[in-house]
């Protein structure tokens, strides 16, 4: 692949609901740009931008394959995003150094979940987009249904550019609403050959016609002028203004597709090298070489493979460059053109390119690779934070390190999945965006590190407190025949309502407990804090103060008052009002209007408390104090209670106690367990 200057690059980010069929299309402009020799299906696991095993297995996008393709004297950077949530790290990342949007609809099922969500995510990142209505080969699909949709939903912005001719099965041809020519498709939908345009469709489009004629001079006042003062307005002067218009994001011009059948897709290519943006450079770093690493591969083969998007002059190869993220040099070595899971060595990549290099030593994702005797850093992305957490476990002995080394090699290369070791439940956790992505991990840990794990809900990190003061006192005494042990404490316990988790206090005076002794007192409850009495969980908020005791001139030792003081701890807090605590978790929830009610039933069910609620855009985001234990299986609750509108974030905020009839149930399984 030659190399391209910054005009002549588009980046592109597919983006949909999942199955729309933006993989197909991928592979079609991979296709049509003659870089395959025949057109690869999703089914059949051939296709160039899904190639990872997973992938292939359950026929879906869980990475975005990067494909570039050559059109027109033009390259078009392919991001192909996946559908799912899980994945939508993936999705943001990719918008993030895109220039455009592809937002693909499917013209059976029309607008669904995905699409609003793909549509809300291009207006966060204020990008210029095209809507491209696919799989119009099928059975009901029906295009001109799609628009009315698009056109109640999001308003007069969106209009066609072209309209297919013939429809589902006879669907091979489109018409050009702007200069009302047609063409078919021939030889695989390589050629585009033009035809005399069906009589029925020129006055169906007339409408259409006017549509896209208003929605471009309603963003220009002389043209508006010109237009409603009935002058005839050249078409030239219309296309111009249409390119105009679309870069900016005022029209969203929608394509018709089969992609398939590569029926339709090379309006759409022609479409993005005409009416979307080339890459601007990065104006902090004007003058300078920059880019920033989007996405992180971890190969088999080659090993780590960081994936970037050039941002300001051009990464060369056998080139050294400041890492200005962590503050370390790296020394690039062969820079390459990603195409799938294929790499193709070039010497430059200029301003605007997506390229990659393999095996840096501290590069990840989100760093900024810029010239040696530069400072400055890229914004980085802002990846979502997971929002689900499984416990893994295993049968296999002998298996944490193999476990450790794949977790945080699958860390490396998705920054929306976080491992890590508990030390309260003494767990190893996973959180991710969802059942199937945290499923991934599990399969990726069998594939590749040999290591087979279960999931299962994590352990509640509850506490254990006391709620009176009490007294208490414990004397251990033992005669064995030789040298005997004794320890004698009297403590006061009572609720302690500072900052700290526990506090020590020495009261004794005349030398009840010599002072030798204290300290080992003082360990000898510490020791006892992390298992507490109650349900074996850690003692927070307890006050102890040392006011008495008597010891042995012979048997006393450390050791004697150290079991004293941990009995007589043991005894106090049962006498205390013990309670048990459980994590209380700050929880915002955005959904649609039409879902407050049952949301509010919901976490009313799980014991959640409403802090208030206040409008977000379309949305209303409630907030709510809930229980952890409660919220389990809240990403899946919610995706199910809104069809997958609702987003949620979860923030510990606090303890509080467990109520009595639940913290009996749990005190008694940990009995049980023990026993």
């Amino acid at each position: 692949m030659k190399a391209y200057k910054t005009d002549k690059i588009r980046n592109i980010a597919l983006i949909s609901h999942s199955g729309a069929g933006k993989t197909s299309i991928t592979e079609a402009f991979y296709y049509n740009s003659g870089a395959a020799t025949r057109l690869g299906r999703v089914e059949d696991g051939n296709t160039v931008s899904d190639f990872t095993s997973q992938e292939r297995k359950r026929t879906i996008s869980i990475e975005t394959g990067v494909v570039p393709c050559e059109w027109n004297g033009h390259k078009i950077n392919v991001l192909d995003t996946p559908g799912y949530f899980d994945f939508v790290g993936e999705v943001k990342a990719s918008l993030r150094v895109a220039e455009a949007a592809a937002i693909v609809v499917c013209g059976v099922s029309g607008i669904e979940v995905g699409t609003e969500l793909v549509m809300q995510y291009a207006d966060d990142y204020e990008l210029p987009r095209i809507i491209v209505v696919n799989k119009l080969n099928r059975e009901n699909a029906n295009y001109f249904r799609v628009i009315g949709s698009l056109r109640e939903h999001y308003g007069n912005s969106i209009v066609p550019l072209y309209v297919p001719i013939g429809k589902e099965a006879d669907f091979k041809g489109v018409l050009n609403i702007m200069t009302s020519k047609a063409y078919e498709f021939v030889d695989d939908g390589r050629e585009m050959k033009e035809v005399d345009p069906p009589a029925d469709l020129l006055e169906q489009i007339e409408d259409y016609r006017t549509q896209l004629i208003e929605a471009i001079v309603e963003q220009d006042d002389e043209l508006m002028m010109m237009y409603l003062e009935g002058e005839e307005i050249e078409e030239e002067t219309l296309i111009s203004a249409i390119k105009e218009t679309v870069k900016q994001g005022l029209v969203v011009p929608v394509l018709p597709t089969a992609a398939t059948e590569n029926v339709g897709v090379q309006p759409v290519m022609d479409t993005i090298v005409d009416l979307m943006p080339a890459p601007k450079v990065y104006e902090e770093a004007e003058g300078k070489d920059a880019a920033l690493v989007f996405k992180t591969i971890s190969d088999d083969y080659v090993g780590k493979i960081n994936i970037f998007k050039v941002y300001s002059g051009s990464i060369k190869s056998d080139t050294e460059y400041y890492n200005s993220t962590k503050e370390q040099n790296e020394r690039l070595g062969s820079v390459f053109v990603v195409t799938g899971k294929n790499q193709k060595s070039v010497q430059e990549l200029a301003l605007g390119d997506i390229g990659g290099v393999a095996k840096l030593n501290d590069t990840d994702t989100n760093d900024s690779l810029v010239q040696v005797g530069s400072t400055f850093t890229i914004p980085p992305i802002n990846f979502p934070t997971p929002i689900i957490s499984m416990a893994i476990e295993t049968d296999s002995q002998g298996s944490e390190e193999k476990i450790g080394t794949g977790l945080a090699r699958l860390q490396e290369a998705d920054p929306t999945f976080i491992a890590e070791r508990t030390q309260d439940t003494k767990e190893t956790i996973v959180s991710g965006m969802g059942d199937m992505h945290l499923q991934i991990i599990k399969s990726r840990l069998s594939e590749r590190f040999d290591v087979e794990v279960n999931l299962k809900a994590p352990k509640i990190p509850y506490r254990e407190t006391i709620k009176t003061k009490v007294t208490t006192e414990h004397k251990h005494k033992k005669q064995s025949g030789g040298k005997g042990q004794y320890g004698h404490v009297v403590m006061e316990m009572e609720p302690l309502s500072s900052g700290e988790d526990y506090e020590f206090v020495d009261s004794i005076f005349g030398g009840s407990v010599p002072r030798q002794y204290i300290p080992a007192v003082d360990k000898g409850i510490k020791e006892t804090l992390f298992e507490g009495p109650l349900a074996g969980y850690p003692v927070v908020k307890v006050k102890v103060d040392l006011k008495d005791g008597s010891y042995h001139d012979v048997d006393s030792s450390e050791m004697a008052f150290k079991i004293a003081a941990s009995q007589a701890f043991k005894k106090g807090f049962i006498k205390a009002k013990p309670a048990l605590l459980e994590p209380i978790y700050s929880l915002e929830v955005m959904v649609p209007d039409d879902y407050m009610g049952d949301i509010m039933g919901d976490l009313n069910k799980k014991r959640g408390r409403i802090m208030g609620m206040e409008p977000t855009g379309r949305n209303q985001t409630i907030k709510a104090q809930v229980p952890l234990e409660e919220m389990s299986s809240y990403a899946t609750d919610l995706r199910s209670m809104t069809q997958g509108r609702g987003v949620f974030t979860l923030e510990f905020s606090h303890y509080d106690e467990v109520p009595a009839n639940i913290a009996e149930k749990i005190i008694a399984e940990n009995q049980e367990e023990e026993e």
